[in-house]
Order: structure tokens, then sequence, then C-alpha cells
């Protein structure tokens, strides 16, 4: 396995430009650790984006977990109202009070389940890709396009296997829930609804995260090109940047975000209200269902939340990702150069 000019940087996203790596925008001498990472191969191998993008996804869901209870229950359109919640903080402070220290991380061990599996297959496809695009589409760099298209495309793998566990994770979190294990909460659904349940927001998913990584993607590399011009291994413009894209691409698909979430819970009440028999299914009834029942800032309940739980996971996510991506790849280089 060849190794890497020690004058390229390190890329982020596993390619590369030529330039020495300094200790962020403002510059600075470089320390041991960047020295070692310079060193590593140019492509991490599939295992490697598969494992660090599973850690990343465990780590970034796991912790993240009780403020996406909060935002599954703020995107509620008819909340009950002992579940009435004006900020993000003071929802959970009034859930652990009102219903249990361990009630917002009730369905955590499914998402657990379900974001392993599914970052692995997501990070693996996007790297390939993403590779792959560059090199037609812009041979000599980075292609911003080629980022979203890859990025859409590793979408469709990592939503095929997150939309069963959404359904359930967001079934649990809801007020007032039947399900308080995810076994059985599987067996209801399947029992009462079948298995197109797990799947009937799957549409709504892919319009949403599509257009949110495409968004995400770009956004990140443009502001890595402002923040760490030199594209080196750089953990704090990793986390702002990650944060910030996160934030945008997340307030700006709040709206396909609520629709998914009346999708996967259909809330009886709000599906009463709206004079729905049976059960909502497709993006466009979850669209017109929303309006019908509060307007236009229907859709953007929750945002708010949304942003405050999104910033923060993109910004782990990628600082995990890309710090297993290096231990990873330095143990196997320091491996293979010892045999």
């Amino acid at each position: 396995m060849a190794l890497r000019n020690p004058s390229a940087g390190r890329r982020m996203d596993g390619d590369s430009r030529e330039g020495g790596v300094g200790s962020g925008p403002g510059g600075g001498s470089k320390d041991a650790g960047a020295e070692d990472y310079e060193n590593l191969p140019t492509n991490a191998s599939l295992s490697t984006h598969m494992t660090a993008g599973a850690m990343a996804g465990i780590l970034e869901h796991s912790v993240m977990y009780p403020v996406d209870c909060v935002k599954t229950r703020m995107q509620s359109l008819h909340p009950d109202p002992k579940a009435r919640y004006t900020s993000v903080f003071g929802a959970l402070k009034k859930i652990i009070r009102t219903e249990g220290f361990w009630r917002p991380l009730r369905g955590l061990n499914v998402m657990v389940m379900g974001a392993g599996p599914a970052h692995a297959m997501y990070f693996g496809c996007y790297e390939n890709m993403k590779r792959t695009f560059n090199e037609v589409l812009n041979r000599r760099g980075n292609s911003h396009l080629a980022n979203g298209i890859a990025g859409s495309m590793a979408t469709l793998l990592h939503d095929a296997v997150m939309n069963p566990a959404e359904v359930v994770k967001q079934r649990m979190q809801m007020y007032n829930s039947p399900h308080h294990s995810a076994l059985r909460c599987i067996r209801a659904v399947w029992r009462k609804e079948g298995l197109g349940a797990f799947y009937r927001s799957y549409t709504t998913q892919l319009t949403m995260n599509i257009p949110f990584q495409s968004i995400h993607f770009i956004t990140y590399e443009f502001l890595q090109e402002q923040m760490n011009p030199l594209r080196g291994y750089n953990p704090q413009s990793h986390i702002l940047a990650g944060g910030l894209a996160g934030a945008i691409a997340a307030a700006a698909t709040t709206p396909l975000d609520v629709c998914k979430t009346l999708l996967n819970t259909q809330e009886n009440m709000a599906l009463s209200l709206a004079n729905v028999s049976g059960h909502l299914s497709g993006m466009a009834n979850a669209f017109r269902t929303v309006y019908q029942l509060s307007g236009v800032a229907g859709y953007f309940k929750g945002i708010q939340a949304r942003i405050i739980y999104q910033m923060p996971s993109t910004a782990i996510s990628w600082s995990v990702y890309e710090f297993f991506k290096y231990f990873l790849t330095k143990h196997r280089t320091e491996k293979t150069t010892l045999y």
C-alpha cells in the first residue's frame, strides 16, 4: 500500500490537495499528530470507512437522543395539553419531572441497532461514490456537485435501514405511547398495520434526506474551503463546519421532517380532526393534512428542536467519523510496517 506525499494535506473525505497542514485557518506549526496523519495512505479501505461510519452513527444518535425525543413531540400537530412545550430544555425538564428520568431515552436501543449498519453503509457508499464522481466530473480537485450526488446515492442505502427504526423510535417517543419496549412496538405495528407500515414514510424520508444531505455536504465543503483552505486534518474546522452545515440543512428541510413524523406516528387526534379514515400515506397527503390542520406555520413545528438536535449531531458525526478513520488507518499502516 503506497504512502502519500508528506507535503499533501489529508482531506476530511479521503481525497487530498497539495499544501502543508497548519493548526487552523490562522496557520501555525505542525504537531506530531498532524505529521502522523499526513503519512497515512491516501485512501482508507472500505472496511475502515464502514467501521468509522458505524461508530459515528451510534455516538451521534446516542448523545443527541433526548433532544430527538423532544423534537418528535414538538412536531405533533395536535399534542395532548400535558405535552405542549415552548422550548427544548423546558420540554426535557418537564418530561423528566412528569414521566421519569429515563423517559427521554425510550427507544434508544432500536435507534442504536439501526444507526450502526445504516451509517456504515452510508459512509462506505459515500466515500466510494464521491471518489468516482470526482474523477469523472473534476479530475483536478474537489467537486461540490460530485459530493452532492454521492451523498444522495448513499442516502438511499442509509434510509432503507433507518426507516423502520425511525418508525419504532418515534412511536415510542410520543407522549402517552402504549409501547414500552421496541420488540412489543414492532409486533404491534406488524400485527395491526403490516410490513408496509415500516416504510410508509420512506419516500418522504428520501425526499427530505436527499436535499438535506446535498445541502449538508455542499455547505460543509464550502465552509471547509473557507476555514481550512489547505484541507489538512483539523478537528476544530470539521466540528464547526459540520455543525453549521447541519443547522442550515435542518432548517431548510423542516417541512419535510414534519410530514415524515406525521406519517411515522399516524397521530390519531390529528388524523381524526383532518377526517382521515384509516392510515395516512404518501407525502402529498401528509403535506395537505399538515396545511389543513396548522396552516403554513405547521410546516415549521419543532424547527428550534430540529436545529438544536442537528447542529451538534453533524458536528459529532464528522469529528467521530474522522477520528476513527484516522485511528483505524494508522493502526493498519503500523501493522503493515511491522510485518
